[in-house]
Parts: C-alpha cells; sequence; structure tokens
C-alpha cells in the first residue's frame, strides 16, 4: 500500500426511471469520471472536484471515509480526494454515481484492497443516500457504472436483477442546465408505477430499446419536460428517453441514424455527444 489510488468509472443512461416503483435500469456510457485519493492521518476526508470549485464534495468525502470504515486500518482517519470528469453534473447522466464509484475504488486502490465489484458499488449507494443526493440510492445507476454493460436493478433492496453486455451506438443531448435529483417530485413519479411496471417488465425481457422510450414518455409527462427531442428520434432509433431526472436525453440505434438525430438535435441549444455503451464498468487505472 503506498496510499494513493486512482480509478475511472463512466457515465450511464437511462432505461427505467426507479423513482416510480423502486426498479431501475442503466446502461454505461462512454463518458468518463476519474477519482484520486491520498491518504493521511489528518482526521479529515476533503474533496475537490477540478472542473468546479465550489462544488459540493460531501459525496466524494463520505464514499472515501466509508471505504476506509470497511477496508482500512487505525493508522488511516483521512484523505485528499479529487475528481475530474467528461460528465456534466446534474444532467441526468449518472455524475454522482461515476464519482462515487471511482472514489470508493480509487480509495481501495490506495488501500491495497481489492473489494468485490458490488459491494462497493453499495458503499458509494450508502454515501449517496447519507448526504442525500438521491432519493432512490441510486443503485440502478451505480450498478451500470460499477460493472458495465446494462443492469436491472431493485433499489429498494440494493438487489442485482440482471446484467448484460450490449453493444450500442449512444447520442447524448444535454440542453445545457441542471436537474438535481433529489428534488425530483417522487408523487408525481409514483403516480405512473404502472407505466414504470411494464417498462420493468421489457427491460427485464431485454427489450430494452421499447422499455427507454415507453419510460422516457411517461417521465417527460411526470417531470415537466417536453417530448420534442422523443419525437425527433422516433421512429427511427431503437430507443430514446429522458436520462435520469433530466435534462439530457438519450437515444440508442445504428450509429448512421444517431448521427441524423445528432444535426437536428444539434440545432437546439446545448451540446450533444456521440458515443457508446461500456461493456466494462470502474477500474483502478
Amino acid at each position: 500500500m503506498d496510499g494513493h489510488g486512482r480509478a475511472t468509472a463512466p457515465a450511464a443512461g437511462t432505461v427505467l426511471n426507479a423513482l416510480a416503483n423502486g426498479r431501475g435500469c442503466a446502461f454505461a456510457i462512454d463518458l468518463e469520471t476519474t477519482a484520486e485519493v491520498t491518504l493521511d492521518d489528518s482526521g479529515t476526508f476533503r474533496g475537490e472536484v477540478a472542473e468546479a470549485a465550489d462544488a459540493d464534495t460531501r459525496l466524494i468525502e463520505r464514499c472515501a471515509e466509508l471505504a476506509v470504515e470497511r477496508w482500512g486500518d487505525d493508522e488511516t482517519t483521512g484523505a485528499q480526494v479529487t475528481t475530474e470528469s467528461e460528465v456534466p453534473m446534474a444532467a441526468g447522466l449518472k455524475s454522482s454515481s461515476a464519482a462515487a464509484n471511482a472514489t470508493v475504488v480509487a480509495t481501495c486502490d490506495a488501500l491495497g484492497v481489492d473489494p468485490d465489484p458490488t459491494d462497493a458499488c453499495r458503499v458509494g449507494v450508502q454515501a449517496a443516500r447519507d448526504t442525500g443526493v438521491t432519493v432512490t440510492g441510486a443503485f440502478d445507476d451505480a450498478s451500470a457504472s460499477m460493472l458495465g454493460g446494462v443492469t436491472v436493478t431493485d433499489n429498494t433492496q440494493d438487489e442485482l436483477l440482471a446484467r448484460e453486455e450490449v453493444d450500442w451506438d449512444v447520442l447524448v443531448w444535454w440542453p445545457d442546465q441542471q436537474a438535481f435529483s433529489a428534488d425530483a417530485d417522487v408523487d408525481r413519479c409514483k403516480r405512473i408505477a404502472p407505466m414504470a411496471d411494464l417498462v420493468a417488465e421489457l427491460a427485464l425481457d431485454g427489450r430494452y430499446g421499447e422499455a427507454m422510450t415507453v419510460n422516457g414518455f411517461a417521465f417527460c409527462g411526470a417531470l415537466g419536460f417536453p417530448t420534442d427531442p422523443m419525437l425527433e428520434a422516433l421512429p427511427d432509433v431503437d430507443g430514446v428517453s429522458l436520462s435520469g431526472t433530466g435534462p439530457s436525453y438519450v437515444a440508442v440505434g445504428d450509429r448512421d441514424t444517431l448521427e441524423s438525430l445528432a444535426d437536428t438535435w444539434n440545432e437546439r441549444d446545448g451540446e450533444t455527444w456521440l458515443t457508446t455503451t461500456r461493456p466494462n464498468g470502474c477500474q483502478t487505472t
């Protein structure tokens, strides 16, 4: 153990938002967050977000603290954590889950331990709950980021129901605004639980494109986001949805179709990324 660790974790897109019925489904995408952790005996855990000096750092600090409590020793009582990310914050692209996963795994790397990935994922989820950055615990988002591929979960039990490696092209449109998951209107989301039940059935049947499209229309209605970006993608894409609690949208399909859709979405204010899914999740670097 040299007391220093580094790890990267991918962002993720939504198939099923877990706010309605506690079950969620997400897939890893090739946008990364990196965490570097240096352990010490200071008695404090300090965080820094490289691209946002005034960002709330409680999540990454708590992740390092919980990881040290779980896998560390009495000599390690503090750490400096720094994250750097390609993923915009509060955009629905699971920036918090990616930061949490990268921090937990980087802390373990600094401690010289190699934890079970699902256990490490649950530590980050607990940190997210402890610091109030998520309503559901976001085990769906966190598991997709930690494990790669697409995952289906029961967030009420932090249980992995299914995982599959997928090879999709992905288009993301981010309208350059923020929507924090903790601020989402949960009561409105729970009203669409019957639709979420249908989406869960589709996802567990491997019909991810259909699932995410139904999810997108349902949650756009519940959370007050426009469906126009989805309608611009249909019927040519395999699936399209509001990602998380917004404001980003994600579409999957063949690359030519997504390149054409990118031309349309580029006429909107904001940014687009044409990327791919990630079969592998969080890893040390």
